[in-house]
């Protein structure tokens, strides 16, 4: 390498970042091209490539504006226009500063220190700029001076012609047509008011009128409005779209109509249930304005119909005399999407969809009312050859049941009050990517989010994409304290001018890993499949029914020895150490002389081999006990043996049950109920990588720095003088199998620092929402008898009831374990839990979690008055004492059997 390890050739290139260029996907071929533009800081995006407003400019899309671009031709640079810990974001964009040199400032220091959120150089602007990539910075409804207050219909000659004047224009071209008849009329976005309807007359003066669109009018009144309409005796279409009377009126006024318009078979763009030939006509293009219907040439006017878009018509019976193959032999694409059909089997939709045999193209909810798997819709259908406009053979091949390539992008929302930083937070989970950094010793413990530049964040998502956007480090002086990040672009396909480039926001993930419904972060996916699935879900839980293990007399011996010689301890924790003193132990610095390990290290074979123990040796760890201190097992194990009890919150491990979480989301929002979810690692403590969200998007995003649970958020929990506290208990075990557990009397409050909120700003506030105070913030002890006091003062409650509760709770826990997992009974272990409890508002107890070898520091550093068992003073320094003692020697001081 060059001198002083600055990179200046090719070969000094690919010598420092070989590792990086292969894990990021980039074609050897690329990499000479990439080194270049990297060395020379070559962004020249903007000369193949232009950004277009779509989605009412609510979106971007990356459009090519070279002739073409073949597959693996070039390569691109992306800056990242944005870069933090998910814990600075909202603080980062309340300075409204960013990051001139894109990307973090590495230093060679250490694997902590990696990551420095320091601001190179603050420049205002971070949050207008993000509003503006992320299409958050305009209001979804126009100033009222923007829009055109004189409504009407231009002439030939762009003038703008009033209601009056459409009427009689109307009535001129039918004399000019030699019918004297108008059928159709349209008079919309007008202003016309109630006074107006009635001023007109529309009925005398159309008499034989098939279709009649009021769209966009002021029209209120619904008595005013349904004793015109009535008056039309032929009318087969009625629309009434945005008109206050819609929204003032309720459904007597459609029924007036229906009634006195016999003949009606669309109202408001909905099929009526009189719905038959000419709405069919109509959907099907052959009757419009040029074309009213009122007379037939053919006996089957229908015949003529390929193509028939029935789509959010809101039909709920189907099986219709005019919907038929002998009415429409020649139908070969059928769009039934957003209609219920409910007043049909799925059997009877399917056996009348058999009978078109031209029928090669539809397109419908799945699951939906053809039932819930695209492959047996198949196999109903054996003619088909698109579904959703997917492929039969790409179907049959996946096996995916779950098909839409319809899906709507999922659209930011706020108000015009919002402030622009709780519009960019909300919004930047459509467009994050993140990364972890890592050495050769150990991984990062929180990842690193970024977005990407104008032109990187313009690309959309596309399952077969023609573009592929990696993140790369580059390190120009070879080091790693030299590092910058860019995301790098290249093509995967070949691109013609004016084609959309697009990208896989899923690039490797499949259905194995729930590939469909972590699209839902982008998409608005089909929420009667995942609602149906969390109900089953829901249903399996509620049917569940707990058998307690039965009572077996203790098998649990002391330890003692006959001769009075103390038995060895090895551990590797300081307190215990320091403080077990008792004659009956002794502490050794030889595992292999050990006649207990208690360690806060993993015991497995490996590491029983590496330290020459023995099956002899008592083992502060249960077999299998992660069933218990591995959130995602704690939840499993639980839902096995007790269903959803009340002690539990709802909790989905999101890496198998995400589509159960999905359909829980989607039924609170439908009945308004409180949404808010915490999401948890499997297994870090001190809240690493925990985060408060109500945002589905960043739910299931979140998936991607690590698997976690996600349960229901307390957002109602009991407080301590407004804030927020859980509560230690120590669990001691001596036996599974029978279940021989004690609870210390000794535990411990702890309690957030900050006022309790669920004002949104607040969720990443860790000082208001979190109450493990030892490794950040500051820790305020409170005595466990002083805070019985206060707390039983404020809510005039006896804590010896939310103890008792609490108790009976732990023991659930525990014997969930022994009958779900009984392969966790070992005679040579003895080991202590620390069970997290939180309370409600209702003052029930919540489980938090379940810790193995708990940091016990506050029961060894205070002394603590008991609340309960034979009370006293249990001195700090004699806590490991008495553990030993009721573990090892089945002692009960200071403990109580559960």
């Amino acid at each position: 390498m060059a001198a002083a390890g600055v990179i200046r050739t090719y070969d000094d290139f690919v010598k420092v970042h070989g590792i990086l260029l292969a894990a990021s996907g980039v074609p050897p071929s690329l990499h000479r091209q990439l080194f270049e533009k990297l060395s020379t800081d070559t962004f020249d995006g903007g000369q193949f490539f232009e950004v277009e407003a779509v989605e009412d400019g609510r979106q971007r899309r990356l459009v090519l504006t070279s002739d073409s671009m073949e597959k693996e031709s070039r390569v691109f640079l992306v800056d990242h226009a944005w870069t933090f810990r998910l814990d600075d974001a909202r603080k980062q964009i309340e300075l409204r500063s960013e990051i001139v040199n894109i990307g973090y400032c590495f230093s060679n220091i250490g694997l902590k220190d990696i990551v420095c959120d320091i601001l190179l150089e603050e420049v205002p602007g971070l949050a207008e700029r993000m509003a503006s990539l992320m299409c958050v910075d305009i209001d979804l409804t126009p100033d009222a001076e923007e829009q055109d207050n004189s409504a009407g219909v231009s002439d030939e000659n762009g003038c703008k012609k009033n209601v009056l004047e459409i009427v009689e224009s109307e009535i001129c071209a039918a004399k000019q047509r030699g019918d004297d008849t108008v059928r159709w009329l349209e008079l919309e976005e007008l202003d016309m008011d109630d006074a107006m309807l009635l001023s007109l007359d529309l009925p005398s003066k159309f008499p034989n009128l098939l279709a009649l669109s009021l769209c966009g009018n002021k029209l209120e009144n619904a008595e005013t409005v349904t004793h015109e309409i009535i008056k039309f005796k032929h009318l087969k279409a009625l629309w009434l779209n945005d008109n206050a009377v819609i929204q003032n009126s309720d459904d007597h006024m459609a029924d007036a109509i229906f009634e006195g318009c016999s003949s009606l078979e669309i109202y408001n763009s909905r099929f009526t249930c009189n719905f038959g030939e000419w709405a069919l006509g109509f959907c099907g293009g052959i009757y419009g304005k040029d074309n009213s219907g009122c007379s037939h040439k053919t006996d089957h006017p229908l015949g003529s119909i390929t193509f028939l878009d029935l789509s959010d018509r809101f039909i709920h019976n189907l099986i219709n005399e005019a919907f038929s193959p002998a009415k429409m032999p020649s139908l070969s694409h059928l769009n039934l999407r957003g209609n219920p059909l409910d007043q049909n089997l799925v059997g009877e939709l399917l056996q009348l969809l058999q009978g078109f045999t031209c029928l090669n193209a539809l397109e419908v909810e799945v699951p939906g009312p053809l039932g819930e798997s695209a492959v047996e819709i198949l196999e109903s259908l054996p003619n088909l050859s698109l579904l959703n406009g997917i492929s039969r053979s790409k179907i049959l091949e996946s096996g995916k049941h779950v098909i839409d390539s319809m899906l709507q992008p999922r659209l930011p929302e706020w108000s015009s009050e919002e402030p622009l930083a709780d519009r960019v937070i909300n919004a930047m989970w459509l467009y994050l990517m993140n990364y972890r950094l890592a050495d050769e010793e150990k991984i990062d413990e929180t990842s690193v989010w970024y977005v990407m530049d104008e032109l990187g964040s313009a690309l959309r998502h596309s399952d077969e994409p023609n573009f592929r956007v990696s993140p790369f480090l580059y390190m120009p002086d070879g080091k790693l304290a030299s590092a910058i990040s860019f995301s790098i672009l290249w093509p995967t396909q070949k691109v013609q001018k004016g084609d959309e480039c697009t990208r896989d926001f899923l690039y490797g993930i499949g259905e194995e890993k729930q590939r469909s419904a972590r699209l839902s972060a982008w998409y608005h996916t089909p929420q009667n499949y995942f609602v149906k699935q969390y109900e089953n879900h829901k249903h399996k839980l509620q049917s569940t029914s707990f058998v307690s293990p039965p009572m077996k007399p203790s098998t649990t011996n002391s330890l003692l020895r006959k001769d009075g010689s103390a038995l060895r301890v090895y551990t590797d924790i300081p307190p215990v150490e320091e403080l077990l003193t008792r004659p009956e132990f002794v502490i050794t610095s030889d595992p292999k002389d050990a006649d207990i390990i208690w360690t806060s290290t993993q015991v497995d074979e490996e590491m029983k081999a590496a330290a020459g123990l023995t099956d002899q040796q008592y083992i502060n760890q249960f077999p299998f006990e992660a069933c218990l201190v591995m959130k995602h097992h704690l939840a499993e194990t639980v839902q096995k043996a007790h269903g959803s009890p009340t002690w539990l919150q709802p909790t989905y491990n999101l890496e198998t049950h995400l589509t159960h979480l999905i359909g829980e989301y989607y039924v609170r929002k439908r009945d308004g109920l409180d949404n808010l979810w915490i999401l948890k690692p499997w297994n870090m403590a001190r809240t690493i990588d925990t985060t408060i969200t109500g945002n589905l998007s960043a739910i299931i995003r979140l998936m991607e720095t690590g698997p976690k649970i996600c349960q229901k958020y307390i957002e109602r929990p009991a407080l301590l003088k407004g804030k927020k506290f859980d509560i230690r208990y120590i669990v001691l075990v001596r036996s599974v199998d029978p279940l021989e557990i004690f609870l210390a009397d000794v535990f411990w409050v702890r309690l957030a620092n900050n006022q309790y909120s669920l004002d949104k700003h607040s969720f990443s506030e860790y000082e208001t929402h979190f109450t493990v105070m030892n490794y950040r913030g500051k820790l305020n002890h409170m005595n466990t008898p002083e805070f019985v006091r206060v707390f039983e003062q404020e809510h005039q409650v006896k804590w010896l009831d939310i103890h008792l509760r609490a108790k009976r709770m732990i023991r659930s826990v525990f014997e969930s374990a022994a009958v779900v997992h009984p392969e966790m009974q070992s005679p040579k272990s003895r080991a202590i839990y620390g069970v997290d409890v939180m309370l409600d508002c209702h003052f029930q107890p919540k489980l938090l979690e379940v810790t193995y070898c708990p940091d016990c520091t506050r029961a060894c550093k205070y002394d603590m008055e008991t609340i309960f068992g034979g009370g006293g003073i249990v001195k700090g320094c004699d806590f490991y004492n008495f553990v030993f003692g009721c573990l090892f020697l089945n002692e009960t001081n200071h403990t109580s059997p559960l």
